[in-house]
């Protein structure tokens, strides 16, 4: 309680006190005089031979003498707390303490007149603030919900060369120089804190009917990637909710869902790239085993033990065509999916579904042994469906003439991914890498039915934080898309299906919100197996050389 409320409540003290003191014609008036006039100043608590910190009012007595000054003994150098205590004596010690009460508010006085006009300055941006802060909760639109939203533009062209038959089409289809654009509004909403209600609404205009090489084949961009279909068409991209179980475990469920949206994996395995440019190497070396095609309904749990700081344990599951009613019939040649090469009507956990799942166990460090820096490595099996990859060679995508879809009837996929991370930036890159194979099964009947094809990917991707310029990055990326490395097929021999991709980037940082990334790239045997041998049967090549400018902006 302050000085200032002890004292409003003296009278109340003094009346209660009254039955146990003196009456005035009890007082001995000389010892009010010696207890009020003591010469001797009392500065510390110590003074005061008959006051011992075992006392229970040790405390407030020393802080009246401390802070205020206020509290006077008797000549002998005693306080007698345990003296009745008179009005006298308490008329005394209450006149003291205003004394002192009315210096500080002197001082304060005389400082508020030397500093009126600072005062009246912070006064008026205080009511501003005030003011700003009213106009805010009145227009907001949630207290509980932020606004996150990314806008990119893309300038950039192709250029296709070789002997392949379709180099002529590739170029006539995808040369021209293109601008291109993608939006994404993310709606995070919390309830506790903790938790997390994403809803993404985003559109862009790289994949509709005359679509850009940007938004198709080996050459997709990930600013491109899984945008709504046709050009300019808003749509709903992610609607799902992650909250906390207890320390340990997090979960995640949501109608529009993807298994490495928040909460359904326990990390990424890959700090390449700060910026992205082609699709490809923002898959951790492995399309197949971390199949982002997989969007729509579905669920997941991430389990991360105290006892091993790091360790992470993760299983989703999504359906991309969760929605629609499931059909487990068979079709001609395509293991449980309705109709001829139709992946069948969806579902969740149906033959039908268009699913994968994936099982994660990853670990991450603060310090690498020997070395330093951080560094992560993931282990991850996947089951997939009906399902096809989102980036590879054509042959890799179709599987096979059985299927009249680019989707297989299913796959098992591994992926080993890492990274290490220096501890400063410096000469020395951060080094991100993966890769993955799946033997995917094509459905087909008789004793052809286990013999799927073999499908590979690998990457490696090398960053440069803070290169030349704080804030700026500078990247390369290099691997081999999914191809088949293996025709599981009679008589299907070993394909000329295998690639090879590169891309260099650097990325300036404008402002916080604003950044600029000049790129090329390089994609060797672009179309894969298709065309690859000409009609003498000689090999022949189709490559892509490509330039783009890309511009991001986050608000």
């Amino acid at each position: 309680m302050k000085l200032f409320q002890k004292l409003l409540l003296a009278p109340a003290a003094l009346g209660l006190m009254a039955p146990v003191a003196a009456s005035a014609s009890d007082l001995n008036v000389a010892g009010v005089r010696q207890y009020t006039t003591s010469e001797e100043q009392v500065t510390s608590i110590t003074q005061f031979s008959d006051v011992k910190p075992t006392d229970w009012a040790y405390q407030a007595l020393s802080n009246l003498i401390e802070r205020y000054g206020c509290v006077a003994g008797y000549p002998n150098g005693t306080y007698k707390g345990g003296q009745a205590m008179t009005r006298w004596e308490a008329a005394a010690l209450l006149n003291a303490c205003l004394d002192r009460i009315t210096e500080v508010t002197d001082e304060l006085k005389r400082l508020m007149k030397e500093f009126e006009k600072e005062l009246a300055v912070l006064k008026g941006r205080v009511d501003s603030l005030e003011a700003k802060v009213g106009e805010l909760e009145a227009t907001q639109f949630s207290t509980t919900t932020k606004l996150k939203g990314i806008a990119t533009f893309v300038l950039g062209a192709n250029s296709f060369s070789g002997s392949n038959a379709l180099v002529q089409q590739n170029q006539a289809n995808y040369g021209a120089t293109t601008f291109n654009y993608d939006i994404r509004l993310n709606f995070d909403t919390s309830f506790t804190g903790k938790d997390l209600l994403r809803t993404t609404l985003r559109a862009a205009n790289a994949a509709g009917a005359n679509g850009s090489a940007y938004g198709t084949g080996l050459s997709l961009m990930e600013a491109f990637f899984e945008q709504p279909a046709g050009d300019n068409q808003i749509g709903v991209n992610r609607l799902f909710y992650n909250f906390p179980m207890g320390s340990e475990l997090s979960l995640t469920a949501g109608a529009m869902v993807r298994v490495d949206d928040a909460g359904m994996l326990g990390m990424w395995p890959s700090v390449y790239p700060a910026d992205t440019v082609l699709d490809f190497f923002t898959y951790a070396g492995s399309p197949g085993a971390y199949n982002l095609n997989g969007l729509g309904a579905g669920a997941g749990f991430v389990y991360s033990p105290k006892g091993i700081k790091g360790l992470t344990i993760s299983q989703n599951y999504v359906s991309a065509n969760g929605q629609a009613f499931a059909n487990t019939g068979s079709g001609a040649g395509v293991t449980g999916n309705a109709g001829s090469g139709d992946p069948g009507n969806g579902g969740v956990f149906t033959s039908g579904a268009g699913s994968a799942a994936v099982t994660q166990i990853g670990y991450t460090g603060d310090k690498t042994p020997l070395i330093g820096g951080s560094y992560g490595l993931a282990f991850a099996y996947t089951y997939s469906q009906n399902l096809s990859l989102p980036v590879a060679t054509p042959s890799a995508s179709v599987m096979s003439e059985a299927a009249t879809t680019d989707t297989y009837s299913s796959a098992n996929t591994v992926a080993l991914s890492g990274y290490w991370k220096p501890e400063k930036a410096a000469l020395i890159p951060s080094i991100s890498w993966g890769f993955g194979v799946g033997n995917y099964n094509l459905g087909l009947t008789g004793p052809n039915q286990t013999k799927g094809n073999v499908v590979s990917s690998w990457y490696t991707g090398l960053q440069w934080d803070d290169a030349f310029i704080k804030g700026n990055a500078l990247g390369m990326g290099v691997g081999q898309a999914p191809f088949v490395s293996k025709n599981g097929q009679p008589g299907g021999g070993t394909p000329n299906d295998s690639n090879y991709m590169w891309e260099w980037w650097y990325k300036f940082q404008v402002t916080d919100n604003i950044s600029l990334t000049p790129a090329i790239y390089y994609i060797s045997n672009y179309d894969g197996a298709n065309g690859a041998t000409s009609a003498t049967g000689a090999k022949t090549t189709s490559n892509l050389f490509g330039g783009l400018l890309k511009t991001t902006f986050k608000f």
